[in-house]
Order: C-alpha cells, then sequence, then structure tokens
C-alpha cells in the first residue's frame, strides 16, 4: 500500500481520506438523486429544469470546499448522468429545445476556476505552465468571441473549452494526495462504464421511449434509427461521441484495476464501447492501449496480458450474439472501404473546405462562434467535426498556438517521466490522454467530456510523477 506522506504546508488528510467523510457529504448527494427521481416519476418533472441546476451547483460548491475527494468523483458522475435525467424531464414535462439542466455539469466544474486563479503564482514553479498557456488562448479566443459575437454565446462557448483545462489545473495541483486521488478515480471509473454500459446496452436492445423522444426532437440523424437495434448509443450521455470518449478511459482504466468486478465490467464496457460504432475513438482506444502496453516492466506486462485473455473470453462471446454482431461487423469492415463511407466523405470534404480557411485566420472567429441563435432565439451547436480546424476557426493563429503549445508541453512532459514502468494507472492516465490527443482530427476532443477526459488524465499522469519524485527526495532523506 502506498503510504502518504503529509508534506510541510499541504492540505490536512482528515478531510481527504475515504474512511473519514461524514455521512452529511453523501446525504447531500442522496438528496440530489432522491429528490430528481420523485420529481420525475411524482408529476412534477418541470420543477427539475431549475432545481438540479440549483441543488446540483450548492452540492458542487459544499463538496469543493470541504471535501476535495468527493467532489472529484461527484463532478465526474455529473458529467456521466446530467444528460440522462434532462431526458426523462422532457419526456415528462415536454421538449425543452434550451436544455437548459446540461448547465449543471459546467456550473460544477467551472467551481475549479477558483482554484485555478487561487494557485496560479506558486502553481508556475510547479510546473503548470501547460494549462496557463492553454487558458490563455481560449481567454484570447473568448475575448474576440465577445467581440464577434455577443457576450451571451461568447459565455456558452467559453464553458465547453475552459472546464477541461481548469479541472485538469484542480488534479494536477492536488499532486501531493494523488493516490487519493487515484483511487477515487479508478472506483469512479469502474462503477461508471458498469452502470452506464448496462443501460447503453439495454438502450441499443429496448430504444426507450424517452431516447426516442429526445432524439426525434434533436433531429440528430447520424445516431441512427429512433428503434431497437439501429442506435448509435450513446447511454446516460448526450451523444455518441463523447459516451465513446469516457467508455474509452473507463475500458483502459479497468486494466490498472485489481479488484474481482472489472471482469464482468470490461464485458459489459467493452461491448457498450463497441455499440457505439465511433470509429475515432476505437483508433483512439488502440493508439492508447499499445502506449499502455510498452510503458510497464516486463512482469507487468505478463500480467496485463493474462488480465487481457479474462477479459477477451468475456467480451467476445458478447459481440458473437446476433443481436450485436451485424451493427460491429458492419461497422469494422467500413475500415477497409472508407472511399465508399459517407463519414468519411464528409470528413474529407470538410478538410477540402475548411483547411486553408482554418489556417488563414490569423485572429479567429471567437470562442462562441460555433454557435448560431435560430429563429426562436434558441443557441445551436454548429458542428465542426475535427478539433484542428476547430482550435483555429475559434482561436485563430494567437490563441490556437498557445492552446497547442500547452498541450505538447504537457504530452513532452509526460514522455520523460520514468515512473510508468510500475505505476500502471499513471501509465493508463497518460495512454488515455495520448489516446485522445489522436481523435482531434476527427473530433473535437479538447471540448466537454472529451475534453475533461484529455486534460484530466495527462493532469493525472503529471501529478503521479511529482509525487514518486517527492517521495524519493523524502525516502532519501
Amino acid at each position: 500500500m502506498v503510504q502518504i506522506h503529509t508534506l510541510p504546508n499541504s492540505p490536512p488528510k482528515q478531510n481527504l481520506s475515504f474512511g473519514k467523510q461524514p455521512p452529511l457529504a453523501w446525504a447531500a448527494i442522496l438528496f440530489l438523486v432522491l429528490f430528481s427521481a420523485v420529481c420525475i416519476f411524482g408529476g412534477a418533472a418541470g420543477i427539475l429544469r431549475t432545481a438540479y441546476v440549483i441543488i446540483s451547483f450548492a452540492i458542487g460548491i459544499f463538496l469543493y470546499v470541504r471535501y476535495p475527494l468527493l467532489y472529484t468523483g461527484f463532478t465526474w458522475w455529473i458529467w456521466f448522468v446530467t444528460p440522462f435525467v434532462t431526458r426523462l424531464v422532457d419526456y415528462k414535462s415536454g421538449w425543452d429545445p434550451t436544455r437548459f439542466m446540461l448547465v449543471s455539469q459546467y456550473l460544477v466544474t467551472l467551481l475549479t476556476l477558483h482554484t485555478f486563479l487561487k494557485e496560479l503564482p506558486k502553481s508556475l514553479r510547479q510546473g503548470s505552465l501547460p494549462f496557463v498557456l492553454a487558458f490563455l488562448g481560449v481567454f484570447y479566443g473568448f475575448l474576440v468571441g465577445i467581440i464577434k459575437t455577443t457576450p451571451f454565446t461568447a459565455a456558452r462557448g467559453l464553458l465547453d473549452w475552459l472546464t477541461p483545462i481548469t479541472f485538469g489545473f484542480y488534479l494536477f495541483i492536488h499532486w501531493r494526495d494523488y493516490p487519493l486521488y487515484r483511487r477515487t478515480i479508478e472506483r469512479t471509473f469502474l462503477w461508471g462504464v458498469l452502470v452506464t454500459g448496462i443501460y447503453g446496452i439495454y438502450q441499443f436492445l429496448v430504444a426507450p421511449e424517452w431516447d426516442v423522444f429526445w432524439l426525434v426532437n434533436t433531429k440528430l440523424t447520424s445516431m441512427g434509427d429512433p428503434e431497437p437495434l439501429k442506435l448509435r448509443i450513446w447511454s446516460t450521455m448526450a451523444s455518441p461521441a463523447p459516451y465513446a470518449a469516457m467508455m474509452m478511459a473507463g475500458s483502459l482504466l479497468l486494466f490498472s484495476n485489481k479488484t474481482f468486478i472489472r471482469i464482468p465490467a470490461s464485458a459489459i464496457a467493452y461491448l457498450a464501447f463497441l455499440l457505439t460504432t465511433v470509429r475515432t475513438l476505437w483508433g483512439g482506444w488502440f493508439i492508447a492501449f499499445i502506449t499502455f502496453i510498452t510503458s510497464l516492466k516486463a512482469h507487468l506486462q505478463m500480467r496485463l496480458f493474462i488480465t487481457i485473455l479474462l477479459m477477451a473470453l468475456c467480451v467476445i462471446p458478447l459481440t458473437q450474439i446476433e443481436q450485436f454482431s451485424e451493427t460491429i461487423s458492419d461497422r469494422f469492415e467500413t475500415f477497409s472501404q472508407l472511399d465508399k463511407d459517407d463519414s468519411a466523405k464528409v470528413r474529407q470534404k470538410i478538410y477540402e473546405d475548411g483547411l486553408n480557411s482554418a489556417l488563414t485566420n490569423g485572429l479567429g472567429n471567437g470562442v462562441g462562434n460555433t454557435f448560431i441563435v435560430n429563429k426562436k432565439g434558441i443557441l445551436e451547436p454548429i458542428v465542426i467535426d475535427s478539433g484542428i480546424l476547430d482550435m483555429f476557426f475559434t482561436l485563430g493563429w494567437f490563441g490556437g498556438v498557445f492552446y497547442l503549445v500547452g498541450i505538447f508541453m504537457a504530452f513532452a512532459k509526460s514522455f520523460q517521466y520514468s515512473e510508468y514502468r510500475f505505476d500502471t494507472f499513471m501509465a493508463a492516465s497518460r495512454a488515455i490522454s495520448l489516446g485522445m490527443l489522436s481523435t482531434l482530427l476527427g473530433n473535437s476532443g479538447m471540448l466537454g467530456m472529451p475534453g475533461m477526459v484529455l486534460w484530466g488524465f495527462i493532469a493525472l499522469a503529471m501529478a503521479g510523477h511529482k509525487y514518486h519524485v517527492q517521495q524519493k527526495v523524502i525516502r532519501n532523506s
């Protein structure tokens, strides 16, 4: 078991350990769950459109101030389930085109901006420059967005761009408590992939009425047909890509998990991940897996191969079931027929039409210019299916260079660490973030949930390195 040493001026550990979290913190979380359930099934779902936002934010503040570990897990779960709660509310109380409830996940995460601003002066000496550079690039884009659009649309776009950076910074700056945060993330994603995976498979087989209602009203034809066995699953989240990003991270973390439940969880997780049919994230997973396995010591690689074999024995039979096999195999076949694939043609067209425009857009269009206000006065997103193009369209050369330098500085540092050889979680964190980085060519993987994965896990790798270095100093002193 890793020993945790209290360093001078470090925060007290009594509010961080798992065993000493008071019932009041869990009671607050349970209240949100029960209140939401009572409103949805008790005929008062409409109340949640405002109440859910207020209550989740209030709980987030309480946990952020008093119990950082619970706050971290709570933040991830808010991202996992809020779109699902929103769909249930819409199904019970009528379609809300503003989707106001979805602001909950951003508000809870945005609390970490306080940590960023508070710790910024001294954090630069600890290696936080990548986060600061990315923040400056986004802030520049926000200023341009205010000028070129409106403060409202710029602020809405800022939530997508900023929250992953500040959350990653939050995880990094707590590097002294890395073992505790590691356990929190492992447990959160273990249960996250299990719960959302089970629901995702159910969603594919049944096509629940609330999901069909949401799909029909959003008119997102790229997510399949609103009937059983024809959906590209998105489980409890808003669309397949964010869900696939979460499942890519969670399924890889299962390799570093030592509990028995990781075996059945992996069967559920990988089947659900395949049913998203998001090829960009499949490719990101493959890159992450190769990075992960090649970074470990030989004896850990052998142990990992045994785990992989056990997982494969659970996953492969499930993928051969008739209801699943056709969807999965048809999607895999498109890898060899990209010249005939509509999705690949669309991305090629996007690059043909947009690459020159993006790279010659010096000032950028500004944060918020990926949203338009429709005739009803409602914000609608403009889909740019490329993180690279989106970055330069939005931030321009000035902001885009700052953002990219921040990302590549973080990854350049991460490839200099040696602790991956014995810390499998740290190795998995770097691999996950690298896999997400590789998806930027075909996915805006730096925004929203994908951005949380990209910045959150590279931050954990950086935090792990600082923790192990400090422990080595302590042992040698």
